[in-house]
């Protein structure tokens, strides 16, 4: 598989757990959170949770994973899951910075913890998926030194 597909498949993979926090979320704080209306406001759609929800989506299965897949060599790690948890904390600044809305107290602290998890866990997906299933080459410290024939002329 090449670079991109394995990066489109850690997206999904990734956005896949993401909803299934979000979800989680929206379930322990009685929806107040909304998480989707916040994308679909960013968007220019306000209330339209459908259509925050297939933005959400489609940016985290296709958008983000083309960004690592071409930032992803320039990241501080040699690891690909450890730089895609570094892309998910970026993205958790701006979501929270962004999609939090009005909601402060206690439920934020709620908010951040479950969505720090949720971009972290997106991030190592990403990274993970985009390591074992593309093309790109392994590292080589964990490769034991090939052996010499000593017999050879």
């Amino acid at each position: 598989m090449n670079r991109i597909a394995g990066g489109i498949l850690g997206g999904a993979t990734g956005i896949s757990v993401m909803s299934l926090l979000f979800l989680m979320l929206e379930v322990e704080t009685r929806e107040q959170v909304r998480a989707f209306d916040a994308v679909a406001r960013y968007v220019g759609m306000p209330g339209n949770t459908f259509v925050g929800f297939v933005t959400f989506a489609f940016v985290g299965t296709v958008i983000w994973p083309l960004l690592f897949v071409a930032i992803e060599p320039s990241l501080p790690f040699d690891d690909p899951p450890s730089n895609g948890m570094v892309l998910g904390a970026a993205l958790w600044i701006a979501f929270f910075v962004l999609g939090r809305g009005d909601i402060s107290g206690p439920l934020l602290a709620v908010f951040a913890g479950f969505t720090i998890a949720a971009h972290l866990a997106y991030g190592f997906l990403l990274g993970a998926f985009y390591n074992r299933f593309s093309d790109a080459p392994e590292s080589t410290a964990d490769r034991p030194e090939p052996e010499v024939d000593r017999n050879s002329p």
